[in-house]
């Protein structure tokens, strides 16, 4: 059965606004000085647009498909970064950059509400729509060559203005639509250019933890709660089984403030042997919290921008001591010091991480820590916010 899933939180409208929508542009990748200067329009900022030098170059890009033909059809561009509120109940947030790769060829980084962002397997542009395939999984065994037991997830959209309408599909090996749900899709603007720190003005420190429990909240209320605090330490437990398994799924938890947009969180962890948890900006950055000593560096790391940004180099500490974590998010930028090492120094942060609470990264939020993955222990969780 079909379902379509309206956008949570704000109203489309108020989603375009908050993104900025009516004055952004996506840079179109393009070779050419016209398409250097000039840029496929997220939305209706066709008057903005610097005019290209010549015409000649104008049309070469145009033919090329790179930038729009006419002004009235601006609005239906495809490239560029979008929100995806994903066909689910619970934890419905994804993410798409739909850009071309160095031959021009359509390419496809994309977030489907858990893990990390991946590269689609086909992708395909067209005018205002675009079709994304992934690789068809197919049985082993006997069944092997049966189409009819392939499976490809095939996700299509239709571009308008701000807004894609899309639908999700699952399709055997003969093309026939097995499952096809619809889902709703926001154009984030484009990322501007890096801040100046220096300039940042702060407003009172926020210590997190100061109200105990009463502060903070599970997020699944039908989850195994095995969050305390004591002595100041904010501390995960999970409950085990006698060959040391979970017993069963346990929270996340987050703080019960949710006005929280830009600002430098310090925190002190204690990562503990195969630790494997995440402190979330906004309820939708990962900070990824992770027994990973002397490993090479990766964007899954500790202190790492989860699935997004590898740290430049390993700073984390063995396991069972206290590191010392403080990063800065401000103006869709992000910088991450780990004991004491500028790990991630003032990098773009496209899009939203596995696990993310919503896909709008224009609201505030609050913060939220994983639980559901191992023990931890947090304290001096400390929040200054960024007023300008």
């Amino acid at each position: 059965m079909k379902k379509t899933i309206l956008v949570a939180l704000a109203t489309a409208s108020t989603i375009a606004m908050l993104a900025g929508c009516t004055t952004s542009a996506t840079e179109c990748s393009a070779k050419s000085a016209c398409a250097e200067k000039r840029a496929c329009a997220d939305c209706n900022d066709c008057a903005s647009r610097p005019a290209c030098n010549s015409k000649t170059q104008c049309k070469k890009a145009k033919d090329k498909g790179l930038c729009p033909k006419k002004c009235n059809v601006i609005n239906n561009c495809c490239w560029g970064s979008w929100a995806l509120y994903l066909p689910y109940e619970t934890m419905n947030a994804g993410h798409l950059i739909l850009s071309k790769d160095e031959q021009g060829k359509a390419q496809a980084k994309i977030l489907l509400r858990w893990a990390s962002p991946f590269m689609e397997k086909e992708v395909q542009v067209k005018g205002d729509t675009f079709t994304l395939a992934s690789a068809t999984k197919k049985p082993k065994g006997k069944d092997a060559e049966n189409k009819a037991a392939w499976r490809t997830r095939v996700i299509s959209g239709k571009v308008s203005g701000c807004k894609a309408s899309c639908k999700i599909e699952e399709v055997d090996g003969n093309g026939k639509v097995l499952k096809s749900e619809s889902f709703m899709a926001m154009r984030n603007p484009p990322i501007g250019p890096a801040p100046d720190l220096s300039k940042a003005v702060y407003g009172k420190a926020i210590d997190i933890l100061a109200p105990g429990m009463d502060g903070l909240a599970i997020m699944d209320q039908k989850a195994i709660n095995g969050w305390s605090i004591k002595d100041g330490i904010l501390s995960n437990r999970l409950q085990r089984k006698a060959d040391g398994k979970p017993k069963g799924h346990h929270a996340n938890i987050r703080t019960k403030r949710a006005d929280f947009f830009d600002f430098t969180l310090s925190y002190d962890v204690r990562v503990l042997p195969k630790c494997n948890s995440g402190m979330y900006l906004r309820g939708i950055y990962e900070i990824q919290v992770l027994d990973s000593y002397g490993k090479p560096v990766d964007c899954h790391n500790m202190a790492a921008f989860y699935g997004r940004i590898t740290p430049s180099v390993a700073a984390e500490k063995p396991a069972n001591e206290w590191q010392k974590v403080e990063v800065t998010l401000w103006k869709r930028h992000v910088t991450v010091v780990l004991n004491g090492v500028k790990i991630i120094d003032n990098q773009p942060v496209e899009g939203i991480t596995g696990g993310a609470m919503t896909p709008n990264e224009f609201i505030p939020g609050p913060l939220y820590i994983q639980g559901d993955h191992s023990d931890a222990d947090f304290r001096n969780i400390v929040l200054k916010p960024i007023l300008n």
